[in-house]
């Protein structure tokens, strides 16, 4: 990640950022400290004495003096408290040596029975079952009154409590003690700082300098030395082998958690792995008013507490001035120690909410986050860095050294010295950033007279109770209050400007009792705000690149409807507040007979009923059809061998409606099975497909999880599996996938040994370097042929037309198109396709870079000259709009063939196909599902530019290879579990998988 310079200055004034709330000459008095002149401020206290030992190693393991500071060069002797090498055997970031978890917590529970000033909690644990925890450090008297201390912080984070009395406030305020909260290697491959939090967890205990004794008496510091437990397990034996391989290449850290990788980090949206629920549980549970991330990557510390523009439109002002405060006093107390490469501006765009650190920006709280220097485990080694990383800039004006000797030591001293001279600042200023999480919590309730909208209404008479509480489910992750409405209620909708730029007449609304309302009235309501609203980033905007999406809107990727009030009468009406299981509580079945039907709205619970009741016949119908006094669509279940008991409880538990009668109704339909599934992996990236195998796993799906060695190796797929799964790999190309990692050097390999007790446990190889090969192509050539579908989404979409798999489907040249993580619309094509079930209303996807498809009749050479000729006409006589007459002969009859749409494949006539083999046989021409929307309707939160070049094109299509089929997305249909309503269009292709050939029999 190199730093970029902003294209503009952002001057601070500290005493404009201080003066966010004026400080009473009391509270300005109590954050004086007590400690010496400035110059030696930082000094330890001479009556302690230290552990010679460790600190000769310390000093032995730092590279150069300049890379460490006072406050961490030497460590303070205890007779009581045991040291960090009590455990690890040797100092903390000391060489060749990475400890486990297990080993981290080992020390932190010794250090907690030494030392009453320390506390040790279990926070929850992950995928795979291990445990998180988190460590309180504070002065004795802090801890013991840590229950009444969070009672009162629980006050200030919702002044409601307190009838909004600032008054009262500040008396809460004068009592309370700030929680400052601190994660450490949430990305794997980032191995710093377990040991760099375990010795700062000493220090603070343990350590009577003034300086440390300040912070003790005035924060309680919170942490979790490792928040990505089960990668952090898998780092440390990856690198045990390398320490026994040395002269070896050794594996890439493939697996980071159970599912997911490096986006991990992105999960504070949609709040789908244990990591992200613990934390922001923890940091919300605790009352916490800073959550400070500690990271891995460039040279030698850049705290992006400030970042880079833009910054998220939903965040309270005064955040943003914390922001600068924090960030502009680290840095300059580290410049003052002489450290060199510390810096606060960085190519971090500081907009999406999906970070785990930004948990606290969306309540209430202060995000930080460091990128310190690592070497991706603890060898020593020599970096050069590039002119980008140590040129000297106006925000970098002490940069790093062009190279260095970079050890572990050095990166465990930068941590702990940036995190101690934060905490120092936080200590000093603590009432400020009481009074200050106190004003955001006022002015989150406050919303809806300041900023607005008063609130969100997601309507009872919604066709997909399923997606609904799904997302009802993530705003109650996110502890937003729901409530739903006892009466009917009518409000005022926003003033809208039509086509012409005119305003339109205001209009009215009425929403159902039932319905649940989200009000901006509450402290959490910039979350709320930020996920439920719509984001629009400008095409030119001085940041061309942005870091991460762009867009986001939840109720869009859920395919939820939910309308943004603006009149606050809505906050009068009779509503009550309601859990998430409530929105479940609604009958299960309706009327009696023994034919129950259920219909298809593209609820992804769908394929967990079928697969939970896989012992019960069930069709699908293939049109839309009437029974029971309900309109069913395409696609509707039609069960006829079952009783209420059987589903009462399948159905309550996955909110759908069976609606009972007494006869079958008369409509064609098919039976749906429980179909063989594979989900196909890679050996270079499994992130990508980790979102996929969770979603699976969470809707019930059974699956077998298979490399492409393993579809290299089996010649008959298809008489073990019926759909085989690609999920997108990630940014990779048709070549890389076929051949896997180079063949050169040693065997890479992944499975469980004596060495490597953690690996393994998802997939294991005895070499994780052969790809897909060619035999796997053919392989996979020979499973569709015979009748199998194969799913593909963006790179392994690309992959598939690249090797013929997928005959008339070609790339979409972007054109100038930029879309960057946006949400898009599209328009239905195909409504009979199964894959199309249910979809009455066109999903709104998510498209990370614009990809689309064209299709054409003709396979191979001239496919996609074939396709949607040009618009313009060549140069010539008349206007645009007139034919060209060529000069010298009578004109000719004009070409009467009907111009293709893009989303079509151009009509050929006879002497187009006269004895060409390149003409797709009618059985076999690919079919458009889904295409992109028209230009002016296409973009519905994010960034896009150049739309034309996208607009219309194909988004989803259904190609033909033999008996079977190959479904290719452009977008990515599930992602970071925030794309709830796209979920359906790979499930309806998996529950319908022998119905997508033309015949509908392969």
């Amino acid at each position: 990640m190199p730093p970029v310079a902003l294209r503009r200055l952002l001057p601070l004034s500290f005493l404009a950022a201080l003066a966010i709330f004026p400080l009473s000459r009391a509270h300005a008095a109590d954050t004086k400290p007590p400690s010496p002149l400035v110059d030696d401020q930082y000094a330890r206290d001479p009556r302690q004495p230290i552990d010679e030992q460790y600190t000769a190693h310390i000093r032995e393991y730092t590279t150069l003096p300049t890379l460490n500071s006072p406050l961490t060069d030497y460590l303070p002797a205890s007779k009581t408290v045991p040291t960090p090498a009590k455990v690890l055997g040797d100092v903390s970031g000391a060489p060749n040596m990475l400890p486990y978890a297990e080993d981290v917590y080992r020390y932190m529970r010794m250090l907690a029975a030494a030392s009453p000033r320390v506390r040790v909690m279990t926070i929850g644990h992950t995928e795979e079952g291990r445990e998180m925890i988190a460590v309180a450090v504070a002065d004795e008297s802090l801890i013991k009154g840590m229950q009444d201390n969070d009672a009162r912080l629980a006050k200030l984070a919702d002044p409601r409590t307190i009838k909004m009395d600032d008054a009262a406030a500040s008396q809460l305020i004068d009592a309370s003690t700030p929680v400052y909260y601190i994660t450490g290697t949430i990305h794997s491959p980032e191995t710093g700082a377990p040991t760099a939090l375990m010795e700062l967890a000493y220090r603070l205990a343990v350590d009577d300098s003034p300086y440390i004794k300040y912070i003790r008496s005035h924060v309680i510091t919170l942490i979790t030395p490792v928040v990505e437990v089960d990668g952090r397990d898998r780092m440390v034996d990856i690198y045990k082998w390398h320490r026994a391989h040395l002269d070896q290449n050794y594996p890439r850290l493939i697996y980071w958690g159970h599912y997911v990788a490096h986006d991990n980090n992105r999960d504070a949206m949609g709040m789908t792995l244990n990591l992200t629920r613990n934390v922001l549980n923890t940091y919300l549970g605790y009352h916490a008013q800073v959550l400070h991330d500690l990271h891995e990557s460039v040279p030698f510390l850049y705290d992006n507490t400030v970042g880079d523009e833009p910054y998220n439109a939903w965040v309270d002002p005064i955040l943003t001035n914390e922001w600068q405060m924090l960030g502009w006093s680290n840095v300059g107390e580290m410049a003052k120690l002489g450290m060199p490469g510390v810096f606060t501006h960085g190519d971090f765009d500081t907009w999406s909410p999906g970070y785990l650190m930004f948990l606290a920006a969306m309540h209430n709280g202060i995000s930080r986050l460091y990128e310190t220097f690592g070497n991706g485990g603890a060898d020593t080694v020599e970096r050069i860095l590039t002119p980008d990383e140590y040129s000297r800039t106006w925000y970098r004006q002490n940069p790093p050294l062009p190279k260095v000797l970079w050890s572990q030591r050095d990166n465990n001293n930068y941590e702990q010295t940036g995190v101690l001279t934060t905490l120092y600042y936080f200590a000093q200023n603590n009432k400020t950033f009481l009074r200050n999480y106190y004003l955001k919590s006022k002015r989150s309730i406050e919303k809806p007279l300041n900023a607005g909208p008063a609130a969100y209404v997601l309507s009872a008479d919604t066709p997909s109770r399923d997606r609904q509480a799904q997302l009802l489910d993530v705003l109650a992750l996110q502890h937003v209050e729901v409530n739903q409405l006892t009466a009917p209620v009518t409000v005022t909708l926003p003033v809208r400007k039509s086509a012409d730029g005119k305003q339109e007449a205001a209009q009215q609304k009425t929403f159902p009792t039932g319905s649940y309302v989200v009000r901006m009235d509450q402290p959490y309501s910039r979350i709320a705000d930020a996920l439920l609203d719509k984001q629009y980033w400008a095409p030119d905007d001085p940041q061309k690149t942005p870091y991460d999406d762009t867009g986001w809107t939840m109720g869009s990727l859920f395919g939820v409807d939910t309308t943004r009030i603006t009149d606050t009468s809505i906050l009068k009406a009779s509503m009550t507040p309601v859990t998430p299981a409530a929105a479940a509580a609604k009958s299960s079945i309706v009327g009696s007979g023994s034919v129950y039907l259920i219909d298809n709205n593209a609820d992804p619970s769908l394929v967990t009923l079928r697969y939970r009741l896989r012992q019960l016949g069930i069709a699908a119908s293939e049109a839309p059809f009437t029974a029971a006094d309900h309109s069913f669509h395409a696609g509707s279940f039609i069960i006829t061998q079952a009783t209420a008991s059987e589903l009462d409880a399948t159905l309550t538990a996955l909110h759908l409606t069976a609606y009972a009668t007494a006869s079958t109704p008369s409509v064609p339909s098919h039976p749906v099975t429980a179909p063989r599934i594979a989900m196909v992996h890679t050996w270079l990236y499994t992130q990508t497909e980790g979102w996929w195998r969770q979603a699976l796993d969470k809707l019930g799906v059974p699956y077998d999880y298979i490399s492409t060695q393993t579809v290299a190796a089996s010649p008959d797929l298809h008489a073990k599996y019926d759909v085989l799964l690609m999920a997108p790999v990630g940014q990779a190309n048709t070549q890389q996938i076929v051949d896997g990692l180079p063949m050169w050097g040693n065997p890479l390999p992944w499975k469980k040994t004596d060495l490597t007790p953690n690996l393994g446990r998802i997939d294991s190889t005895d070499d994780m370097r052969p790809g897909l090969g060619y035999s796997g192509v053919a392989n996979l050539g020979k499973f569709v042929e015979d009748g199998g579908l194969l799913i593909t989404a963006e790179d392994t979409a690309r992959m598939a037309i690249d090797l013929g798999l997928a005959p008339g489907v070609s790339v979409n040249p972007l054109g100038g198109v930029k879309v960057v993580g946006s949400v898009l619309a599209t328009v239905v094509n195909d409504t009979a396709s199964p894959v199309a079930y249910g979809y009455t209303t066109a999903p709104e996807v998510y498209s990370e870079r614009g990809l689309s498809f064209n299709v054409s009749n003709l396979a191979g050479p001239g496919a996609y000259r074939r396709f949607a000729p040009s618009d313009h006409r060549t140069t010539g006589r008349g206007s645009a709009d007139d034919p060209d007459a060529p000069q010298g002969r009578p004109p000719v009859q004009a070409d009467t063939q009907p111009k293709p749409k893009p989303w079509q494949p151009a009509p050929l006539n006879v002497e187009q196909t006269r004895n060409n083999p390149y003409v797709i046989p009618a059985a076999l021409r690919p079919d458009v599902v889904l295409r992109y929307a028209d230009a002016d309707h296409l973009l519905i939160s994010g960034l896009l530019d150049n739309g034309q070049s996208l607009a219309q094109h194909a988004t989803v299509v259904t190609a033909h290879l033999g008996k079977g089929s190959v479904l290719l997305f452009a977008n990515n249909p599930i992602y970071r579990g925030e794309t709830i309503g796209s979920y359906s269009l790979l499930l309806n292709a998996v529950l319908n998988h022998d119905q997508l050939a033309k015949s509908g029999k392969p």
